[in-house]
């Protein structure tokens, strides 16, 4: 082990308040789990939080290693500037011994250096700027891009000087999520996730259709999709509940919260969605995953991996300084996964069905 930061464990071992920043949203918050239980094992004394987005925050509620969780609002409804302050102030009575930034984002960056601890560690990202140590004096070197985001987040610590012991997510869900779900949900349901945070990261909607009406030919399948309140996904449920029409499919269209969508996954036998957080949200739960993706750098980092796990990607030629190809610009959406047909999907369902749990090519 090389790097001024080998030895940082010892030297903040005695630290009685930690506090993580990592403004991520879903799936971002839910890759974060599994190193905050190694900090609580590893810092047994300390109060340990999280500084993330509103989203992020709700996710991690669910982690009984956390001691308090902070919520920092991003996007449209985010309140005046001066409001941030307010939480920066209260953070910063707070009197952190230690903050860990495993993003290197910018804004995380300047969060981590207002928190005031004494003491700020920091994992790089993909940018590096000339202020980057002023604000955080302890940086790790790159921990492997290709491994999967959760785990990069764990051997950040295991290169200060933690100890790590298998990893694991321990979501605890709310009794009256999970007394809900029991109610809505029958059990060993599959799991529809038609939307992403990009039109470009999603299936087409005639594909969905055509899916869930050959999985509804056998009678004892029960369908469940969900999607979150924004104008767009609502339609496209909607549109996916005039199409298939059928007693066996369930839409939840805006309105849970992230406690109730984790107690119906928790109900489900498998999720089937693209590339987007409740996959994430799926593997956290051990609810095996049928993933579409596009290729894409870093797609790896994402990818779920292990037992029940399968995808299906396709090469995208939009990865690249252009950006997205003005042919899947016009069309709205990503042309390499409408090559991806609903009988590969429903070819890929019915492997799982039989056993095979490797995933796909």
């Amino acid at each position: 082990m090389t790097g001024e930061w080998a030895s940082f464990y010892n030297a903040t071992r005695d630290a009685r308040k930690i506090i993580v920043v990592d403004l991520g949203f879903l799936g971002d918050s839910v890759h974060l789990i599994p190193a905050l239980w190694e900090l609580r094992r590893n810092y047994p004394q300390a109060e340990l939080h999280t500084l993330s987005a509103t989203l992020g925050a709700e996710v991690l509620k669910l982690a009984p290693c956390v001691t308090r969780v902070w919520a920092f609002p991003l996007g449209g409804k985010s309140p005046p500037w001066w409001r941030h302050w307010r939480i920066i102030r209260e953070l910063r009575r707070q009197k952190f011994d230690l903050a860990i930034n495993f993003s290197g984002a910018d804004r995380t960056v300047f969060l981590t250096a207002l928190t005031g601890a004494k003491w700020r560690l920091g994992h790089p990202g993909s940018r590096w700027h000339f202020w980057s140590r002023w604000l955080i004096p302890t940086w790790t070197d790159r921990i492997g891009p290709d491994l999967l985001i959760f785990e990069q987040r764990r051997q950040v610590l295991a290169a200060i000087g933690c100890t790590l012991e298998p990893a694991r997510f321990g979501l605890c869900l709310p009794a009256g999520a999970t007394a809900w779900a029991e109610q809505a949900v029958p059990a060993g349901a599959i799991h529809l996730s038609i939307n992403a945070s990009s039109p470009f990261k999603e299936w087409p909607l005639d594909h969905w259709a055509a899916l869930a009406g050959k999985l509804l030919e056998d009678p004892q399948t029960e369908l469940v999709a969900t999607g979150s309140s924004s104008p767009r996904e609502v339609e496209r449920l909607g549109e996916l509940s005039r199409r298939v029409n059928h007693p066996r499919l369930r839409i939840f269209s805006g309105g849970l919260d992230v406690a109730q969508l984790a107690a119906l996954l928790a109900r489900c036998r498998r999720h089937v969605g693209t590339d987007s957080g409740v996959t994430h949200l799926a593997m956290a739960l051990g609810v095996p995953t049928s993933t579409l993706f596009r290729e894409y750098a870093g797609r790896r980092q994402w990818a779920p991996q292990g037992g029940g796990h399968r995808h299906i990607c396709r090469a995208c030629r939009c990865d690249g300084p252009a950006g997205i190809r003005p042919d899947c610009a016009g069309a709205g959406t990503a042309l390499c996964l409408a090559e991806i047909q609903p009988a590969q999907m429903l070819h890929e369902l019915a492997l799982v069905a039989e056993g095979a749990t490797a995933p796909a090519p």
